[in-house]
């Protein structure tokens, strides 16, 4: 389903559905940016909805050598914490695919937050050999929507929602008592496909204030670069319920 100037929009019976046809888009994404540069960029996010989009990436037949793999945020927690978005990806998908270690740009969780933040600026700016002031474009940007209707560690309320300028800081994040270091809109603004993966009966609210309410990035900052025609959600029939 495609609306005017506005996003694409499938709906699934199940999660499982939309992960696999989320999946199959963002490896053809890739897939095509690779016919005319010579490597991709894709970030990804954790928590559970990924999973399955996860499990499915990894068991595709797609030669990952040329993509390099970077975070849209991260908990400020080492590697190998079970709240690391890093370890959850790392375990399904970019071990079991093989993806070399040199295209993996993981955000250094186990330092200060600042620290993290810097490094992972700096990796940034290194790879898309970025002048100053520039903004990364990554060829493909996987997000997810909480219930709350925050999406990478930018949440409702946050001063973060209106930096059009930065790439990525550390955010101290109340409601879950954590830093956590986050890309910023105006990264979210520039890339060139952004995919958004949703699935659970508690995102319905949130879903619909998102794709149907009037903007306001600030209580919902999820709309964030997800209303227009580079979007594409894929989503499950529980979150949608309203729309």
């Amino acid at each position: 389903m495609n609306t005017a100037n506005g996003p694409e929009l499938h709906v699934y019976e199940d999660p499982q559905q939309a992960a696999r046809d989320c999946s199959q888009y963002i490896l053809s994404s890739l897939g095509e940016v690779l016919k005319s540069q010579g490597n991709a960029a894709l970030a990804i996010s954790g928590g559970s909805t990924p999973k399955p989009l996860f499990s499915e990436m990894a068991k595709a037949s797609f030669d990952w050598s040329k993509t390099h793999i970077f975070w849209v945020d991260e908990r400020c927690v080492p590697p190998d914490n079970d709240e690391s978005n890093y370890k959850l990806a790392n375990a399904l998908f970019l071990a079991p695919a093989a993806i070399p270690a040199g295209n993996i740009h993981r955000i250094y969780g186990e330092l200060p937050p600042p620290e993290a933040a810097r490094r992972y600026v700096e990796d940034i700016k290194a790879f898309f050999q970025l002048r100053e002031g520039e903004l990364p474009v990554f060829d493909v940007l996987h997000r997810g929507i909480g219930p709350d209707a925050h999406t990478a560690s930018l949440f409702p309320g946050s001063h973060l929602v209106e930096d059009r300028t930065g790439i990525a800081t550390n955010v101290w994040v109340e409601k879950m008592k954590m830093d956590r270091v986050t890309l910023l809109p105006g990264v979210l603004f520039a890339a060139k496909r952004t995919v958004l993966l949703v699935s659970g009966a508690d995102k319905v609210d949130a879903m619909y204030n998102v794709l149907e309410g009037p903007q306001n990035f600030l209580k919902y900052p999820c709309q964030i670069a997800s209303r227009d025609n580079r979007a594409v959600w894929y989503m499950d029939k529980a979150s949608t319920a309203k729309l």
